[in-house]
């Protein structure tokens, strides 16, 4: 899909290399830049006092990518860096503003070596602001500063962190969509642009509904219990053999007497402190007690067969391991089979979409580090010499 789109990817961690992870999978060139010492993604496990060998983490994220190691603060290394943004359409980078203007790498200067060049910047606060500078890791600007965080955890719970790369992968997501907007916009003017994305930003736009509505009306309910909901149909309920489903009304009222019919309890419909959605709302610990009672009598299975005869919303609760033997999320492409540098694969998570007809999976290996640095080098018509004072 990207074939002949070449992407200098100069970031760590997870936003944005997950961008260009994506681009490497839709068939982009992606020469990923790392400093000596390399991404410190490279040395998860170790973070956390592992001894694993693979690092599924960094693999994600990078397969399909060539490596360049260049020391940006050394004049060699910026000056290679230029070179290869020379004739590249698309220059991604989660390194501060402030550093990048040291090493002469910052939009103005890149853009005089290409016009052309898309320039995308992906900070944890953005471009602009007193904050414009201040590191910014997922868990922090996206999920804490955010609100993320806030209208997830139930009402009165502490506060308690996302999981490894959540914030950061729904970043990657709205970075590969404004570099594929400044792609098409290029197309019409023939010169490149700056892009800025933000985990602060991306937070913002994921938590939007609640968003409009406290910017509209200055007020915004909290998450509650089960117990508590304010629409207690939309809601967690758990079946006799212990497997929890997640119930979800469509809008209106169409939905009550067929999730009343599902749990058994058609008569429900005809009670009159059920009888609206207000007084289902006024009346929300007594609901949620009867369904809980009807629902735990049943066996998932027969849960399952009763809420899909009557065209409901509903999913079960799962966890990854359960995902994993899931056959619709095979059957959706969630899964991949990944290279493994050693004539082997493994699987691991897909793309966020498919075009079918299309590759659209992994084209190589996560690189390793600095592997790609002399062949890349050369193909931009650097001597052996010059290779090697970069080297």
């Amino acid at each position: 899909m990207l074939r002949g789109l070449r992407v200098i990817e100069l970031a760590t961690y997870i936003a944005a290399p997950g961008a260009a992870g994506v681009m490497a999978d839709w068939g982009a060139d992606v020469i990923k830049v790392e400093s000596p010492e390399g991404d410190p993604m490279r040395r998860f496990f170790d973070t956390i006092a592992s001894d694993q060998a693979a690092n599924p983490i960094f693999e994600l994220d990078n397969r399909g990518k060539r490596s360049v190691v260049l020391d940006i603060r050394s004049p060699p290394g910026a000056a290679a860096l230029k070179a290869l943004v020379k004739d590249a359409d698309i220059f991604l980078t989660n390194v501060r503003p402030a550093a990048l203007a040291r090493a002469g790498l910052g939009y103005e200067a890149l853009q005089a070596v290409n016009p052309r060049l898309i320039y995308c910047s992906l900070t944890g606060y953005g471009l602009e602001g007193p904050d414009a500078d201040r590191p910014g890791m997922d868990v922090a600007a996206f999920w804490s500063r955010a609100g993320v965080g806030a209208i997830t955890a139930p009402k009165g719970q502490e506060p308690f962190p996302i999981r490894t790369g959540m914030g950061d992968h729904v970043t990657s997501l709205a970075t590969v969509s404004a570099i594929l907007a400044a792609v098409h916009e290029r197309h019409r003017t023939g010169v490149g642009r700056l892009v800025e994305t933000s985990l602060l930003r991306t937070g913002v736009y994921a938590i939007g509904s609640d968003m409009a509505i406290q910017l509209r009306f200055g007020k915004l309910a909290s998450t509650r219990g089960r117990r508590e909901a304010i629409q207690p149909l939309a809601n967690f309920f758990q079946t006799r053999d212990g497997r929890w489903i997640c119930l979800l009304p469509r809008q209106g009222a169409t939905d009550w007497a067929r999730i009343a019919a599902a749990a058994g309890r058609p008569d429900l419909v005809e009670d009159p402190r059920f009888s609206s959605a207000r007084l289902r709302r006024e009346n929300t610990t007594a609901l949620v007690d009867i369904l809980d009672e009807a629902f735990g009598a049943m066996d998932y299975a027969e849960a399952k067969a009763a809420l899909d005869a009557g065209d409901i919303t509903w999913a079960p609760w799962q966890t990854p391991r359960d995902l994993v033997e899931d056959p619709q999320a095979a059957a959706a492409g969630c899964f991949v089979r990944t290279p493994d540098g050693h004539g082997g694969d493994f699987p691991a998570p897909a793309g966020p979409a498919r075009f079918p007809g299309a590759q659209d999976g992994p084209r190589g290996p996560a690189p390793g580090l600095g592997q790609h640095t002399a062949s890349v080098l050369a193909e931009i018509g650097w001597s052996e010499e010059e290779i090697a004072e970069v080297l």
